[in-house]
């Protein structure tokens, strides 16, 4: 697995994001930006999905074995909300970042990495 190359695809798929958010649904360039940012997720998902699912899923086992794994995809950005015993009461988030490739539990504007890339 090609760690640099994960960085650098996940990288570009969060810029995306970050583009489109920052475009109305009424932007010519919103379905264009959209369209690209699904390409570079489906492509992200073919090289990278099995390898990071299983990351996923022991990151999952370890601190909220009760919350689905769901596609790396979905973990890029905001993150997904889990169930952590550890912080009852609070949002927890899995996020997946890059600089370097990480996944994160965020509480708030805290972040624990908890598993990180080679």
């Amino acid at each position: 697995m090609d760690s640099k190359k994960l960085d650098k695809d996940l990288s570009e798929i969060i810029r995306k994001k970050k583009e489109l958010e920052s475009l109305d649904y009424n932007d010519p360039k919103y379905d264009e930006i959209e369209d690209a940012l699904h390409d570079l997720e489906d492509s992200f998902v073919e090289e990278f999905g099995s390898f990071l699912e299983e990351k996923l899923q022991e990151v999952h086992d370890r601190f909220c074995p009760d919350t689905d794994v769901l596609s790396p995809t979905a973990y890029i950005g905001k993150g997904i909300v889990v169930d952590l015993q550890k912080y009852p009461g609070k949002e927890v988030r899995l996020v997946l970042n890059s600089n370097p490739t990480c996944i994160a539990l965020a509480v708030r504007d805290k972040q624990e990495v908890v598993w990180k890339a080679d």
